[in-house]
């Protein structure tokens, strides 16, 4: 059996799904990043694969990818240093709780 091009996308497909059910449907702000990265994986693998079965020479794809989880660790920093300092304030990370902080 050959893995071919419709593998990977149906693999990014899902994890992309996962990602996105976790990030809808969860109440806590790490779980809410977690699922987050899971979408950026996905997105990663089905970015690499198009760029290796459809212009194999060029490396345009992984370029994306690279600039993707570059984008994702600075997301990540910015996004655990927000959580920290609602775990602080609240001593909870429910995304709930943190949307009654308006007032």
């Amino acid at each position: 059996m050959v893995i071919g091009l419709e593998h990977y996308v149906i693999l990014s497909s899902l994890l992309f799904c996962i990602g996105l059910f976790g990030a809808l449907s969860k109440r806590n702000a790490v779980m809410i990043l977690m699922s987050l990265e899971l979408m950026f994986n996905g997105v990663n693998i089905a970015m690499v694969a198009f760029s290796r079965y459809i212009t194999p020479v060029l490396l345009t794809g992984h370029i994306f990818a690279l600039f993707i989880i570059v984008v994702a660790a600075a997301e990540v920093a910015l996004a655990l240093g927000i959580i920290v300092a609602l775990y602080r304030t609240r001593e909870s990370v429910d995304v709930e709780e943190a949307a009654s902080m308006r007032g």
